[in-house]
């Protein structure tokens, strides 16, 4: 099992998902998802699970409990490493603007891309970037 399956079982055990259905989706038998949830305390229902690991206390991506400070917004996650990898898991979940999408042409290769909130963007990406700067004059 790779660390991708891993965190995307207990991604989908916060979600209430059963361990068939977590096994259909990500390509594991029921058996392998179910032993790996008991390993790591993840075992029961899904619903309940969900239900509890939805305290606000809690970090989003592994269920740690999280300490709170008295002043500020909430802790969502335990490390920012786990908040990187929920919001990669879960790019639905973002409220982004269907007004600040703009569809554009690279300067480089030509291809269409669709660049959130610039108009002005120029390039697909950094390679492109890199070589309309750097290797146009080779």
């Amino acid at each position: 099992m790779t660390e991708e399956q891993k965190k995307q079982i207990l991604c989908f055990r916060n979600e209430g998902l059963g361990y068939k259905a977590i096994g259909n989706k990500i390509g594991l038998s029921r058996d392998v998802v179910r032993n790996y949830c008991k390993r790591h305390g993840y075992s029961g229902y899904g619903n309940s699970i969900a239900y509890t690991l939805k305290d606000e206390n809690r970090c989003r991506m592994c269920g740690i409990e999280l300490l709170q400070n008295r002043t500020g917004r909430p802790k969502k996650f335990c490390c920012e490493e786990h908040r990187r990898q929920w919001w990669k898991l879960h790019p639905e979940k973002a409220k982004k603007s269907a007004k600040a999408e703009y569809e554009l042409i690279c300067q480089q290769c030509g291809k269409t891309f669709i660049a959130y909130g610039n108009k002005n963007r120029s390039y697909c990406g950094r390679e492109c970037y890199y070589k309309h700067r750097f290797l146009l004059e080779e």
